[in-house]
C-alpha cells in the first residue's frame, strides 16, 4: 500500500478491500469519496497527489453530490454550479409530488 492510500481514512472504502486501493487505478473512487466524506485537510491531500484540474474534472462529472457538497465545491474552485453533471441532472428531474 502507497503512502498516500495509509493517509486516507479507511472508514470511507467500507465497501471495497482498503488494502488492494489503488492511487492510479481507484482515482475516481478515491476523489468521489473523500469529496463527500473528508475534511478539508483530506481534500487539500487529493488536490496535491492528482492536481486541482483533476479534482475538478472528476468532482464536475460526477453523478451525485450533496446539495451542500456541490455548493461547497462550486465555491471552493469558483465554477458556476452548472458546470456539475450532478447539477444538470438534478434541474432535469421532474418533481412529481410536491
Amino acid at each position: 500500500m502507497s503512502p498516500f492510500i495509509n493517509q486516507l481514512n479507511p472508514i470511507y472504502f467500507w465497501d471495497v478491500n482498503f488494502l488492494k486501493l489503488d492511487e492510479k487505478k481507484s482515482k475516481r473512487l478515491i476523489i468521489e469519496r473523500i469529496v463527500n466524506f473528508g475534511n478539508l485537510n483530506e481534500i487539500k491531500l487529493i488536490i496535491n497527489k492528482y492536481g486541482k484540474e483533476e479534482v475538478i474534472h472528476t468532482i464536475c462529472n460526477l453523478n451525485y453530490l450533496e446539495p451542500k457538497t456541490l455548493n461547497f465545491f462550486s465555491l471552493f474552485f469558483k465554477i458556476s454550479k452548472k458546470n456539475f453533471k450532478c447539477y444538470i441532472r438534478r434541474q432535469l428531474t421532474q418533481i412529481h409530488w410536491s
